[in-house]
């Protein structure tokens, strides 16, 4: 039985649940300095990430297509609460919710938080690790990790592929977005805002594999930038 000091608000989400997990008992793991790093980071860009952003999937048809597939895969779920993992400045919430979904947003960065929060008033956001979810078990119809577990290192990516199944209720949806590598590692390279790491699109549904999930579709299309890497999505559905 869940304590009442950590219960939900009947959505599935724990509201200012990292004090509360403390008040109870609970630890989390340590923060690390790359994750450090990464929310002074994003707080420092906080109004340019978001002017560059915000209308960016008008011009990514990929991206804005396997979130559509994926919005409607999570209606036929029932279940229509889902997360916006790494939400920044909240557009992709707003875009969710559009489509159907109770969706909100948790992010790292509070800045990133503050301002998803004005611009979309009556969405929910909080600030959350991605590695310590603020929702209960099995609560979920849908996660969507646009880009957001990009500048996780190698050996913590499986943790916060875990922590997504975890709040995935049987039959729920993971759409993963990241940079891929024709390589077989990941490669580490200089994102413009903190260091982030492009993945072998086998190598991550290996992992997403070992957390429970089943890669149904993956769409691999070239770069709209200039880095070089491909653009992977791949879209999976927890057992």
């Amino acid at each position: 039985m869940v304590p009442e000091s950590v219960r939900g608000d009947g959505r599935g989400i724990r509201h200012g649940a990292g004090e509360r997990l403390r008040t109870a008992g609970v630890s989390f793991p340590p923060v690390t300095e790359h994750q450090d790093e990464t929310r002074a980071a994003y707080d420092g860009v906080v109004e340019l990430y978001a002017s560059m952003f915000a209308d960016r999937l008008e011009t990514q048809p990929f991206s804005r297509n396997m979130i559509g597939i994926f919005a409607e895969l999570v209606r036929g779920t029932g279940n229509l609460r889902a997360a916006d993992v790494g939400c920044g400045p909240g557009h992709l919430t707003a875009m969710l919710h559009d489509l159907g979904l109770d969706a909100f947003g948790l992010d790292l960065s509070p800045a990133m938080v503050d301002h998803a929060r004005q611009a979309h008033p009556a969405l929910q956001f909080d600030e959350a690790r991605m590695e310590a979810l603020p929702v209960e078990d099995s609560a979920l119809g849908g996660v969507l990790a646009h880009y957001s577990m990009i500048h996780t290192p190698p050996g913590e990516l499986p943790a916060l592929l875990a922590e997504q199944a975890r709040v995935l209720a049987p039959g729920g949806l993971l759409l993963a977005s990241f940079f891929a590598t024709d390589g077989p590692e990941p490669v580490r390279f200089d994102h413009k805002v903190t260091p982030a790491y492009s993945w072998p699109a086998d190598r991550f549904t290996e992992l997403l594999t070992r957390a429970g999930l089943v890669t149904f579709a993956r769409l691999l299309h070239d770069p709209a930038s200039e880095r070089g890497f491909l653009d992977a999505h791949l879209l999976a559905r927890l057992r």
